[in-house]
């Protein structure tokens, strides 16, 4: 499984420390995962959820809110300053070229996404764990350890066995919110988990927020599961419906098993409708974007079609000098290839530039003969004789015969350039 850090800034100016899942293959779409009050990043829930919704196909940032775990910062600002965190993290992945499209909040993490989900125009879908309906719900542990704390003063405060500091800013903040009312504005596609036997956020409050809520809502049971998700198969089953949910409303999450469909032959090119061109390239090998640059439109999170023309002409440039090198025994140790492209106009085609260097102990005999091979790889061939392509409608189960199998063919190619270059000595 792939992580990777993904640090930025809050409103503030103070970065906060984030860790990206991605999984194997390249996501479909993206999602942000806020950790619980007494929790960080690192969480059970947070790590696992996040790591299995990875591995269905959707990309999760999961981060420290200010002042907790690797975050910057001073703790305590209450809701509003943990709701300023999520929209950061959620604009800081779409400026990435990752808009998240889902967020998913745990506990009182849950009522942050709640607070803040209704004024980021990336997300569509929201999915809330354990989550209490009132932002005040918290003050209900922490007893009287606030009571009379004078304004500006911060005194430690004990939370499910960890510490903070804490002051009435804090306590106005939570009371300050009317999350019934932004519940019910929230217009966005609403998942509600719970488990009925929790015991710090009553399922009562499930009910309340789902009463609250406009359609489309669902309420999902997450029956025998504790408040932290500590159990493996809650947190796997939690990212399981999160996903099959939040494939009706989610542009680019898998349905099923949350891989792309692997092409029966060549390969596949879909759309993620994420950004206006962003696609997802599915090959024997893998998967990738393809995308075009910010200037026009994209959201630049991937070549573009021509740099993948480039790209093609360039590898099958490197790939079938090694190939004639090693038949021939002589000390090349790097093919290195650069490869521009100019838009052909009204009286010029379009033309690729080739730079092609060797590294090794070549002589000038060897070097001159590696360029020859450069110009016969089967792309060069492909781009300056001829191809056709012929085009089909692709249906359910459609077979594309006639497409043959492209690594060994591309293989076969190359072999049969260097044999018909090859000299008897």
């Amino acid at each position: 499984m792939a992580t990777r850090p993904f640090d930025f800034r809050n409103t503030a100016g103070r970065t906060l420390s984030g860790a990206l899942e991605t999984g194997e293959a390249s996501p479909g779409t993206w999602a942000v995962f806020v950790h619980c009050f007494t929790c960080d990043k690192t969480s059970l829930a947070a790590t696992r959820i996040s790591r299995a919704l990875a591995g269905l196909g959707i990309g999760v940032l999961r981060f420290d809110f200010t002042g907790l775990g690797e975050s910057e910062g001073e703790f305590g600002t209450g809701l509003s300053g943990d709701a300023a965190d999520v929209a950061c993290a959620v604009r800081a992945m779409a400026a990435a070229g990752m808009p998240p499209g889902l967020l998913i909040g745990h506990s009182f993490g849950g009522a942050a996404v709640l607070a803040a989900a209704g004024a980021l125009e990336t997300v569509v879908a929201v999915a809330v764990i354990g989550t209490p309906f009132d932002a005040d719900h918290v003050l209900a542990h922490l007893g009287p350890q606030l009571d009379g704390v004078e304004p500006g003063r911060r005194i430690p405060v004990s939370i499910a066995g960890r510490s903070f500091e804490l002051g009435a800013d804090f306590v106005d903040d939570l009371r300050s919110h009317n999350q019934g009312d932004r519940i019910a504005g929230l217009e966005r596609a609403l998942l509600i988990l719970h488990s009925p036997v929790d015991d710090i956020v009553s399922i009562d409050n499930a009910a309340a927020i789902f009463q609250a809520a406009r359609h489309p809502k669902s309420f999902v049971s997450l029956d025998q599961a504790s408040h932290l998700l500590t159990g493996k198969a809650d947190s796997d089953y939690a990212a399981a419906v999160i996903a099959a949910w939040a494939s009706r409303y989610v542009s680019g999450v898998p349905v099923g098993t949350g891989e792309a469909p692997a092409p029966a032959e060549g390969l596949r090119v879909e759309e993620t409708r994420a950004g206006t061109f962003q696609v997802r390239v599915t090959t024997d090998s893998g998967s990738f974007f393809a995308d075009e640059p910010v200037s026009v439109g994209g959201l630049g999170s991937g070549p573009t079609p021509y740099d993948l023309l480039s790209a093609g002409l360039g590898a099958c440039t490197a790939m079938t000098c090694r190939l004639y090198a090693d038949r021939k025994g002589w000390p090349l140790e790097r093919v290195v290839v650069e490869v521009g492209h100019v838009a052909k106009t009204a009286s010029a085609p379009d033309r690729f530039t080739r730079r092609v260097g060797f590294e090794g102990l070549l002589d000038e005999t060897q070097q001159a003969r590696l360029f020859e091979m450069a110009d016969r790889c089967p792309v060069h061939r492909t781009l300056t004789e001829s191809a056709t392509v012929e085009t089909e409608r692709l249906g359910h189960g459609a077979s594309k015969e006639g497409v043959p199998d492209c690594p060994e063919d591309h293989r076969d190619r190359m072999e049969d350039q260097c044999q018909a270059q090859d000299d008897p000595s």
